[in-house]
């Protein structure tokens, strides 16, 4: 009687301990690669907010120095030592092109590709 308890609930042949490790490996490595893409992914939302943020300064830097001073900075080291903005020149590249006193200056924010990696 005792033996026939057992049976009861088996329901076939037992699962071979290197299945279980396998699925659990498979498991592993699916929830690993899931949080290193999601890192992945703020990390990468981070730094366009970090450029935003940075394109953003510069313009208002731009317009309080215009205000100021009645002309345009003639360099970005002077809109930097001006208005005290700072960023990380590792992660970013600024062109700062300047047409004339009292012309708006055309400013543009590069990612830098090497920073990345």
């Amino acid at each position: 009687m005792l033996h026939r308890k057992k049976e009861r609930f088996y329901h076939g042949r037992h699962a071979h301990p290197f299945r279980n490790l396998c699925l659990s490996l498979l498991v592993f490595f699916c929830i690993c690669g899931l949080f290193f893409s999601g890192i992945s992914h703020m990390s990468a939302q981070a730094v366009q907010e970090q450029k935003s943020s940075l394109e953003n300064a510069l313009w208002r830097g731009v317009t309080q120095y215009y205000t100021l001073e009645g002309r345009y900075p003639e360099t970005l080291q002077e809109l930097k030592d001006t208005c005290g903005i700072q960023y990380d020149t590792t992660l970013f590249f600024v062109d700062y092109q300047i047409a004339g006193a009292n012309i708006l200056p055309d400013i543009t924010v590069i990612e830098r590709q090497e920073a990345r990696k």
